[in-house]
Order: structure tokens, then C-alpha cells, then sequence
């Protein structure tokens, strides 16, 4: 019916994201890079002009976890345990953000995640305007636990 592909587009319809202005452009075949552009209009600027920091930082929430939950494959719990964000100047027109995780460091993970349970990790992104300019930098630091024994129930087809 869907392909999987399509139906992380179907972001682009949930409500928050929606009605911000928030869009997923572009996704690669394999999962490990996600595009988003967060497009400045009347009803979600600032008193300023400019884009709302929350709708900055809310176009980059899940993608990284996104990536992950896509290429780690089952067995794997997925959580955002915390995120940062510099604001370096204000984001005027539109604003996009791409998200990147190479094939070899979500292997690295998972061969991580064979001597240890869990770890934590870093991603980072940059937000830029239409110029190219960096508007926003942003840090999230990614939970990722293997499940293991009675914690881990196979999804049945």
C-alpha cells in the first residue's frame, strides 16, 4: 500500500508540523538523510519578522531518531534524552536543516551496542536560510538501548 518512504512523509500532514510550516523535502533510499524546510509566513513569525525559536528547534526534534529506528533495524529502543540549540541570528524566509547519520557509524553503533546494552550519542545539525547562512546550531544527544531476552518481542509479519 504505502512504501515506507511515504509514509515518513506523512509528517508533513501531522498537525504541529503542518500548521508551522514545517515540510520533510527529501529522504534518501536508505534512511540515513532527512531534509526539512521550515517556510516563513504570516501566521508563524515573530513580532520581529522572523522565525519563532521554538519552530526552529521543532523542525529538527526527531530526525535523528528517525534515521536510526530506520537503519538500526528491530531490536532497538530509540529515545532523544536531551538537545541543545545556539541561536547565531535571526531566521528570515525559509529555513532548512538536514539531517545525516553515514551507513559505517550506524554500524559502528550497533557494534557498539554488542559489548555495551546502551550508549548515548551526539548529532549535531546546522539550521540555514536561503543565503546559505547558519542561522541556528543544534545538538541532540540520542539514547539507544539493544533489546535483549524477555525485553525483546519480534514484531510478527
Amino acid at each position: 500500500m504505502f512504501s515506507k518512504k511515504n509514509k515518513a512523509k506523512l509528517i508533513n500532514i501531522y498537525p504541529p508540523y503542518f500548521f508551522s510550516g514545517i515540510r520533510l523535502k527529501e529522504i534518501s533510499d536508505d534512511f540515513c538523510y532527512f531534509k526539512v524546510q521550515l517556510r516563513l509566513r504570516w501566521w508563524n513569525k515573530n513580532i520581529f519578522g522572523t522565525h519563532f525559536g521554538g519552530s526552529l528547534y521543532s523542525m529538527c526534534d526527531p530526525f535523528f531518531v528517525f534515521i536510526l529506528v530506520n537503519t538500526l533495524g528491530e531490536g532497538y529502543t530509540v529515545w532523544d534524552k536531551a538537545a541543545s540549540i545556539k541561536f547565531l541570528k535571526p531566521g528570515t524566509g525559509n529555513c532548512t536543516a538536514e539531517f545525516y547519520i553515514p551507513p559505517e557509524k550506524v554500524e559502528s553503533i550497533k557494534a557498539d551496542l554488542e559489548k555495551s546494552r546502551k550508549q548515548d550519542y551526539f548529532f549535531t545539525t546546522q539550521v540555514k536560510n536561503e543565503q546559505g547562512e547558519i542561522v541556528a546550531e543544534v545538538e541532540k544527544l540520542v539514547y539507544v538501548r539493544r533489546r535483549i531476552g524477555k525485553h525483546y518481542k519480534k514484531k510478527k509479519n
